[in-house]
């Protein structure tokens, strides 16, 4: 096999909701995008970011930008999951009749700690375990760090989860999203992030004459010429990976109490049954609700399927599709939370849905709701949903 040159990989990272797949189906658009491959990492067992970047993608531009998704957080398992990708990607770039991929992009999950990634794509990083680990460091190369942040939220965000903190240090290129939203001194959160890292180099997502190609160039990248907190980490990242001390496989010891659970199902809800489902778990896990993403049929409109995104309490718009992105028409619901109890928001949106049996009685509905609402620690809260959640069963 003709090996070619080194195939540049850059990583993109950014805490949960800052616009990391908005950002990348920006660049599937380009031009400059061809023949760029994408390993889109997920946290938690059932993909779906791959068929959100597919919405965003021109079909009319000829892009067809190949993607690989891992499920599970590579940050959590020595990082296998990405050199099983990068060295799935040869075999699609085999079947190119002789064209050579020009860069790979890799989305990680929002909670994503980058040292241990970045130890698998860098010389001298971690130990390589057999003959597909060396393959995959002749044949690519890290050629940056892109990290999305989000300026609405960065604050709170770098106060409350320090995997934030890490991805803003480990970029050579920050990305600032939201900025239209965004009421606040601008110039203060630039001198927060310059505080953590002081030689990326920041960007405006919507500034006057940002190019998302230029942000995905690829380049030399150096942790070295990063904080000294970056070598530091991933020292460490191979000290505990040489000890057998780093997690393998589970997302849990990396990431605390925070854990990824999904909804699926076959039937279609009405769209009434879904917002009071949105409602009432944005009410109730409030900021514990980290990220909600997923793809909804509804009840009498299947063939244009609805898209939920939220962060947080902020809960977006829902967007309505021309088309299924793919052959899954299921509804695919992931959630990514602090402290919230998967069983619970299983049993409201089962009640509200009236999955499996014919549509619950209203105070049949009322009780199982209000049961998975005290699952979720919000008990006062029945007092003001109560009667909404009757009169819409009536």
């Amino acid at each position: 096999m003709n090996e070619g040159p080194s195939i540049p990989v850059l990583v993109l990272s950014g805490f949960l909701g800052a616009g990391k797949s908005t950002l990348l189906s920006e660049l599937l658009t380009a031009p400059e995008a061809e023949r760029t491959a994408l390993v889109i990492n997920e946290f938690g067992e059932v993909p779906i970011d791959h068929d959100l970047v597919s919405i965003g993608r021109s079909e009319a531009s000829g892009q067809k930008g190949r993607v690989v998704t891992t499920s599970g957080c590579i940050c959590c398992s020595y990082g296998s999951d990405i050199r099983s990708s990068l060295h799935e990607l040869l075999d699609v770039e085999n079947r190119m009749n002789g064209a050579r991929l020009a860069r790979v992009v890799v989305e990680t999950t929002g909670l994503v700690d980058l040292a241990p990634v970045v130890n698998q794509l860098i010389p001298g990083g971690a130990p390589a375990f057999g003959l597909r680990d060396h393959v995959v460091a002749r044949r690519f190369h890290m050629a940056g760090c892109i990290c999305v942040v989000d300026v609405t939220s960065v604050e709170r965000t770098l106060d409350e989860h320090f995997e934030c903190a890490k991805q803003i240090a480990f970029a050579d290129v920050l990305v600032l999203t939201k900025g239209d939203l965004f009421a606040g001194d601008i110039s203060h959160v630039i001198g927060q992030l310059r505080a953590i890292n002081p030689v990326a180099t920041i960007v405006d997502r919507h500034g006057r004459g940002f190019d998302v190609a230029n942000v995905f160039e690829p380049r030399i990248y150096a942790p070295s010429n990063l904080s000294g907190d970056v070598d530091d980490w991933l020292a460490l990242e191979r000290v505990l990976a040489e000890e057998g001390r780093v997690p393998a496989g589970n997302d849990a010891p990396r990431h605390g109490r925070i854990r990824s659970f999904s909804l699926i199902r076959n039937s279609s809800v009405t769209y009434a049954q879904l917002s009071l489902f949105l409602e009432l778990l944005k009410n109730a896990a409030g900021t514990r609700l980290l990220r909600l993403k997923g793809i909804v049929s509804v009840e009498g409109e299947t063939e244009t399927p609805l898209v939920v995104h939220a962060v947080q309490h902020n809960m977006h718009p829902l967007l309505r599709l021309d088309a299924w992105p793919s052959a899954d028409r299921r509804t695919r619901l992931v959630l990514i939370g602090h402290d919230i109890d998967p069983n619970a928001v299983e049993k409201l949106f089962d009640a509200l849905s009236g999955e499996g049996k014919s549509p619950p009685s209203g105070k049949t509905l009322a009780l199982a709701v209000a049961v998975a609402v005290l699952f979720l620690g919000i008990g006062a809260l029945l007092c003001l949903v109560l009667p909404r959640l009757l009169s819409h069963a009536a």
